[in-house]
């Protein structure tokens, strides 16, 4: 098939080699604009144009396609279908009704749970013993189109985002390029989606990654994981000082919610059990094991955290 291909970050690039290795003919690539990272602020393509740029596919970043600029130029490529994943723009009508066999989207839920901008995060957030993929035929509302394909992928349970995203994407990439022969030879059948048990992932913010000790340990557990890489889950000590958790572990321990327990492993009691901090990050120092931070701050058993 012909196939014009949208998408920006690493999941998507995954899925845009893919696409290349099954041998489908990609004649054209859209992403988003080029964005200053880091420090220095250096001028950086996203992880798409990179790799269409290695095959040679021409790379096209518009800013918008609603305001229909783009809609000749996609005309004219002529495409048998838009594969979409994480492109960061809407799609509109006129856009939409341009291929052959119209817009397909991979997305990493088993819709319709978490639509939305932050999936995989949210089913680790929430404590969820399973994920997926799903393969989804577009249409003009957000994540709400038909689903033609979808592969469940359970979570581990101590598993972070950044794990799962990983394996998701692989899964993710693979159920693509077997979904794309079923869809030219009209074999699929489209499965509504039972709209009134959708549920929202919302875009993650620092603000939402803090926590509290009068939180469950379970709550505390999820949200360190759910939480990494981005942004990393944290709390404020009684001191006023904001430490970053990477890693911690459930305790069936007990105690009022901040009280140390233990200082190696160091263990603080939540509002329900009690969580063993493994990693954390203080404000303005470095990762370190939770008996090295609770050493640096002299803690002992029953302090309050």
């Amino acid at each position: 098939m012909r196939i014009v291909f949208m998408g920006t970050p690493d999941i998507a690039a995954a899925c845009l080699e893919a696409l290349y290795a099954a041998g489908q003919e990609v004649c054209a690539v859209y992403t988003r604009r080029d964005k200053p990272v880091g420090r220095k602020q250096v001028l950086t393509p996203p992880p798409v144009k990179t790799a269409a740029a290695a095959h040679g596919t021409p790379v096209f970043q518009p800013r918008t396609l609603r305001d229909g600029g783009e809609d000749e130029r996609l005309r004219a490529l002529a495409p048998d279908l838009i594969v979409v994943v994480a492109y960061g723009c809407i799609l509109p009508p006129s856009v939409l009704a341009i291929p052959k066999y119209g817009c397909v989207n991979l997305h990493v839920s088993l819709l319709p749970k978490y639509r939305g901008s932050a999936p995989v995060q949210w089913a680790v957030l929430n404590g969820d013993a399973e994920t997926g993929v799903s393969i989804m035929q577009m249409d003009a509302g957000l994540d709400t189109g038909d689903v033609l394909a979808c592969e469940k992928v359970a979570i581990g349970p101590e598993e972070t985002s950044g794990e799962l995203f990983d394996r998701v994407t692989a899964v993710g990439a693979r159920l693509l390029c077997e979904t794309l022969p079923g869809i030219e030879a009209g074999a699929l059948t489209p499965a509504p989606q039972d709209h009134a048990a959708a549920t929202a992932a919302p875009m993650l913010t620092k603000e939402m990654a803090e926590f509290r000790w009068t939180d469950t340990a379970a709550h505390i557990h999820n949200w360190v994981r759910g939480m990494n890489p981005w942004p990393a889950a944290w709390f404020v000590t009684s001191g006023g000082r904001k430490v970053k958790v990477l890693a911690c572990r459930v305790r069936e321990k007990t105690g009022a919610p901040g009280a140390v327990l233990d200082v190696k492993p160091l263990t603080v009691a939540c509002g329900e059990g009690a969580v063993e901090l493994l990693r954390v990050v203080p404000e303005g120092s470095k990762p370190m094991d939770g008996a090295a931070f609770a050493a640096g701050l002299r803690l002992k058993t029953g302090d309050t955290l």
